[in-house]
This record gives C-alpha cells, structure tokens and sequence, in this order.
C-alpha cells in the first residue's frame, strides 16, 4: 500500500473518532495513534465490540431502555416493584439510577426531551407508549427524572399535565445541594429548590 492511500486511511479513522462526542481533534489523534501502534488483535477486539454491540443490543419494546435479550434486565427482573415508574430521557439515565441502589421500580425511557428548538414535540417521544402503560391501573407512582433544565422542566410539566387526570400520583426528583457543596457558592436557583425539597431530619 502505498503512502497515499496510508494517510487517506489515518485521515479516515481520524474523521470516524472525531464525530463520536466529547472527542475533539486531539483525543481523536491520540485515539488513532494508539490504535497504530497497539497490535492487530487489540484492534480486532475493539472492532468486533463494537460490531457486537450493534447486532446484540436493541431497545426494550416496554420501557426502551436498552436490552440483549427479549426485555431490559429491569422488566424482565420479577422482584421490581411494579407499582412505580421512573422516567427518564435516555437509556444512560437508567444506568445512573441504578448504580444508587436507591429504586426499585420500573422505568420508561422517552428517548430525549420535549424541545421546540430542535421541533422535538410529545408525538417524537415514546409518550404514547407511557401513557399505555399507565392504562393497566398497577401504576400508583410517576417519577419524573429528566434533567432540571429548562427542556427537561418543560418535559416533566408536560407529562404531569398529562398523567394526574389519570389518578396517578406524579412526583419529581429533588433538585438541590450537591454532597460537600458550599452554600455560598450555590446559584439562587439550586439554593431555592434545596429550600423547597427540605425533609424533616
């Protein structure tokens, strides 16, 4: 192979690595260079993971979360307390959760936020699909974890309108003081919710 057709092949892969997010010019070059200097069956791995994961993993036809077998882990789990559901953006958001320990229920993934920006409305989210869910009346318990910004706001005042005539309970995540913040570095909007969200000690 000639030198030519050695740099349009570095190019390549430079241009592949820079459109995955959070890699920059830099990392990408950095990412490359390693991959030219590992041996070719650490790259073989790398490209038979990645191969791998796209034929293997889908998403979940129940919460969308994602899944390598018929439902997600989550659904597919018995001991999961039916009677809640959690609903988040994305599939990683579901991981987030579950690395605390702290929930036991369902979850449904929306598949991103309600964003007049981007002409992203309720009908390109799996709303629907929530809704279906919340039809069997098992469900006594909504939470609604999007992001505390102003798509994720927007999403959950949206869903909330939508869920209560239901009768089903609609709650959201705190939003607050960080663990080991410092009061007098916290933006008044932080502050203001961490006053709201108090509990009783």
């Amino acid at each position: 192979m000639d030198a030519h057709n050695d740099g349009r092949a570095l190019q390549r892969l430079l241009d592949e690595l820079g459109r995955l997010p959070g890699i920059g010019p830099k990392s990408a070059q950095r990412i490359a260079y390693y991959l030219l200097e590992a041996d070719s069956e650490e790259a073989r791995r790398l490209s038979n993971a990645i191969l791998e994961v796209k034929q293997q993993v889908h998403f979940c036809p129940v919460c969308f979360s994602y899944a390598t077998r018929d439902t997600c882990d989550v659904c597919a789990d018995a001991s999961r307390d039916k009677a809640s559901i959690c609903v988040v953006s994305e599939p990683r958001d579901v991981s987030a959760i579950e690395r605390t320990g702290s929930y036991h229920g369902l979850y449904h993934v929306l598949g991103g936020v309600i964003s007049p920006m981007d002409k992203i409305g309720p009908e390109q989210l799996h709303v629907r699909e929530l809704l279906q869910r919340l039809a069997s009346g098992e469900v006594q318990e909504v939470i609604l974890a999007t992001n505390p910004d102003v798509e994720g706001e927007t999403t959950a005042t949206y869903l909330a309108r939508t869920i209560r005539p239901l009768g089903v309970r609609v709650t959201r995540l705190a939003s607050g003081l960080p663990v080991g913040g410092d009061l007098e570095y916290a933006d008044e909007v932080t502050l203001g919710r961490a006053i709201e969200a108090r509990r009783e000690l």
